[in-house]
């Protein structure tokens, strides 16, 4: 699998590619990909030689193959998502910084909206940790539909974690109706190799509900699957997985068809 950690030099985003490697790290066949994409082509030199150095330090520490990749151009999005296309890879790593406020200055989120593959999110001063335990947020709608289960699998293969589904609704009330039951029943069926363990919360407000889990489960790692349509435009407004990256003290990934 190949595996695509945007690096702007920044500790955050070293940090990511860090992430990554040590993620990697045994993985048979995996390819971790440092990225850099500059305005200039006085740039260029310093650029290789900063990946270089950043390359050299990772596998100090970890044992995965590393390329190194720089290329000049604006608009860091839709060259990002053409190297996702040309190289077909399984997973994007991004930082967020703490000082990102706003949907129009996160590349992370505007990659999640854009799709091509899964886009995991390291928080702000986050360090590896072993994924050991993987709660996967959903909505219960059309998950076979909505959930691209391939790529999932692919990540979830690189942990064999244990595997928490939550649903947060507060219009549950003793029983699942059955519409909720039988998207029970596909979630359960599509995450079988992982013996998922079912959850659900009926509160109102999904971040805190959501985070008070993490914290109660020791959750190293969280799958939301935002809906592709409109997504753009409701991002902005603060949706589920906008309040996931900001929020929480844990890795996410998000992914949809």
């Amino acid at each position: 699998m190949t595996v695509i950690v945007p690096v702007d030099f920044s500790a955050q985003s070293i940090n990511a590619a860090s992430f990554a490697s040590k993620m990697l790290t045994g993985i048979y066949g995996a390819d971790l990909v440092l990225y850099h994409l500059y305005l200039n082509e006085s740039e260029e030199k310093d650029v290789i030689e900063n990946l270089q150095k950043i390359k050299d330090a990772l596998l100090g520490s970890s044992i995965v193959k590393i390329r190194c990749l720089a290329e000049k151009g604006n608009g860091l999005v839709y060259y990002l998502t053409r190297l996702i296309n040309k190289e077909d890879a399984s997973l994007v790593v991004m930082s967020v910084s703490d000082r990102v406020k706003f949907f129009e200055d996160s590349y992370s989120l505007q990659m999640m909206a854009q799709g091509s593959c899964p886009v995991m999110v390291i928080p702000y001063g986050y360090f590896y940790n072993d994924v050991k335990t993987v709660a996967l947020a959903s909505d219960f709608k059309d998950v076979d539909k909505t959930i691209p289960l391939n790529k999932v699998k692919k990540v979830l293969d690189i942990f064999r974690p244990q595997l928490h589904i939550v649903h947060v609704n507060p219009k549950i009330y003793v029983t699942l109706n059955d519409e909720l039951q039988d998207q029970r029943n596909q979630l359960a069926e599509m995450f079988n190799d992982y013996h998922p363990e079912f959850h659900f919360i009926t509160t109102n407000n999904f971040a805190e509900s959501l985070d008070q889990f993490i914290s109660d489960k020791e959750v190293d790692l969280v799958l939301t699957f935002p809906r592709k349509h409109s997504y753009l435009s409701t991002l902005i407004k603060g949706t589920n997985t906008q309040k996931l990256v900001y929020k929480n003290a844990v890795p996410v990934l998000a992914a949809h068809e």
